[in-house]
């Protein structure tokens, strides 16, 4: 049956709330962040970051509902913990749009932490349905749209954009609206929180967490350096 838009609107904001309620934790674990690793970004500024709990950021893999690109065997993967309202997400995704592209080795997980309003829930929904629906290929395609846009993205306008996908858009909305989709991103942010990622965009790379986007550049560095010694820099 066709939802209603306001219901996946009000469901969103219940999931923003869980989630920003949720980020309190993290938020004390975060005062951690610092400079434990000395890296610049792009910009030539020093780059917050931090050592993740292993038996945390070990759980990354096992969430729901993250869109993967690159190859399943990858020795690394880095994911981006993002918010479709967050202004430098926008540069952020054309940037790891051109690692993907760049590095075929590299895996990279997307994963949904909209903190900053209920309009940022909404389409982090309807990209999870976009997934559960159609899989990484697809979702990861949207992401790329979605954040080519400009002006605020939210829930109605996602269905718009995923409307290409040939998928009927009382279909998306049912799945948006689902128990599997709300309990998928209610995971992710838990993560988010968990880790202490109270930036958009921001990233785990080992156990290396990162706040803020560093550029590209830098992340390709970082890569690298973790492949050669675990670390950001060695």
């Amino acid at each position: 049956m066709p939802l209603d838009r306001r219901r996946l609107l009000t469901a969103a904001a219940t999931c923003a709330a869980a989630g920003a309620a949720g980020l309190a934790p993290g938020r004390a674990a975060a005062q951690s962040y610092g400079q434990r690793v000395a890296v610049t970004g792009d910009d030539g500024k020093a780059v917050a970051n931090s050592v993740l709990p292993g038996e945390i950021t070990g759980q990354i893999p096992a969430l729901r509902g993250v869109t993967y690109a690159g190859p399943r065997d990858a020795d690394t993967t880095l994911y981006e913990f993002f918010d479709f309202n967050c202004p430098y997400c926008r540069k952020a995704a054309a940037d790891v749009m051109a690692l993907n592209e760049t590095d075929p080795t590299l895996r990279i997980g997307l994963v949904q932490n909209p903190i900053l309003s209920p309009q940022s829930a909404q389409a982090a929904k309807v990209m999870l349905a976009v997934q559960r629906k159609l899989g990484s290929a697809a979702a990861w395609g949207f992401y790329r749209t979605l954040l080519s846009k400009p002006g605020r993205i939210d829930g109605p306008g996602a269905l718009a954009a995923a409307a290409a996908l040939g998928v009927p858009q009382a279909e998306l909305e049912e799945i948006a609206d689902s128990e599997e989709v709300r309990l998928a991103l209610k995971s992710q942010m838990r993560m988010a929180a968990d880790l202490g990622l109270y930036a958009t965009p921001s990233y785990v790379l080992g156990n290396g967490g990162i706040l803020g986007h560093p550029g590209a550049r830098a992340l390709a560095k970082m890569i690298a350096s973790t492949r050669r010694c675990d670390r950001l820099a060695c």
